[in-house]
């Protein structure tokens, strides 16, 4: 593989990895003043625009089309850009950024128990092992060491209720294996529209039956540089970093730079002055390393699957 090909390819995960992890503390603070509703609505809303307008110009016309498959994808949309963000930012508003990184540096151990559960395809001894060891590290970060205190008085739960909205963006990733044909770019834009449509309509029906209130044009901007942070970088180029990335270094070599996220999340919350519990380091350093070594070992047994796979010469 050509170097500058690689770099290029580090580089751009290193954008999506970091920018995911800055973009929790982000959404915290402005989470003080927006509700988690119209915050996702009015941050999908403008990515799916300026999505839309890069495929317009990429691609053309007609790949903003469904082909048919409009049901599919409005419930993928709706799993990764509504579920997943409503549920993740309504459990950050009671809860750490880093809790939020941590959890969602373990989707690559979700995958592999939604991949067992819906495809029937049972993950290696080691691989469960590792699944183990990461959400006992996750336990750790969330609880603090102390699960009574921490789900008796209700703090664990906001924490799970984000762990929910990470499924729901896993399996929104997975989804995407339906469509082989679409890129990245269409996938996520026709998605992101749909998803739009989706927190649009939750936020509206919220609105009329008084159970939120519209923020006024003030608020909005008042948190200005935030939601351009949780729209520009968390949203168009960090999704576009990831998958252009992904496919220029492969799954395996890739998925190893969500590492970043909750290191970037925790080095920003040091340098705010947050003072770290051993328990939630050592809960974080078991995910990534968990990680790490479940990486190791794919890359062990794919480079034992080559050799077997590999025409034997017999010299004659």
């Amino acid at each position: 593989m050509n170097p500058r090909y690689t770099l290029t390819a580090i580089a751009l995960l290193l954008a999506a990895t970091l920018s995911w992890g800055g973009m929790f503390p982000v959404a915290k603070s402005a989470l003080v003043s927006l509700d988690a509703y119209y915050m996702t609505w009015i941050r999908y809303g403008t990515a799916a625009l300026i999505f839309a307008a890069l495929l317009l110009i990429t691609e053309g016309p007609r790949a903003l089309r469904t082909e048919g498959r409009a049901a599919t994808l409005f419930l993928l949309g709706t799993l990764g850009f509504a579920c997943f963000n409503l549920l993740a930012f309504n459990g950050l508003a009671h809860t750490r950024p880093e809790h939020g990184a941590v959890i969602m540096a373990t989707m690559p151990m979700i995958t592999v128990l939604l991949t067992w559960a819906i495809q029937g395809v049972r993950p290696a001894g080691f691989t469960l092992l590792m699944v183990a060891v990461a959400f006992s590290g996750v336990f750790l970060v969330i609880t603090g060491g102390d699960p009574v205190r921490a789900f008796g008085g209700g703090a664990a739960h906001w924490d799970l209720m984000f762990l929910a909205g990470a499924v729901c963006w896993v399996t929104y990733t997975m989804g995407g294996a339906r469509f082989p044909t679409w890129s990245p770019l269409r996938y996520t834009t026709v998605t992101c529209v749909f998803g739009a449509l989706s927190l649009g309509a939750i936020a509206l029906g919220l609105t009329a039956t008084h159970v939120l209130e519209r923020p006024t044009l003030a608020t909005i901007i008042d948190l200005r540089w935030q939601m351009l942070y949780l729209i520009l970088l968390g949203g168009v180029l960090a999704v576009l970093s990831w998958n252009t990335g992904i496919r220029r270094l492969g799954a395996v070599n890739g998925v190893l730079f969500i590492n970043f996220v909750p290191i970037t999340a925790f080095t920003i919350g040091a340098i705010r002055g947050h003072a770290f519990s051993v328990t939630e380091v050592l809960g974080a350093l078991m995910v990534i390393t968990a990680l790490v070594l479940n990486n190791l070992y794919q890359r062990r047994q794919a480079a034992l699957t080559a050799v077997l796979a590999s025409p034997v010469t017999v010299a004659r």
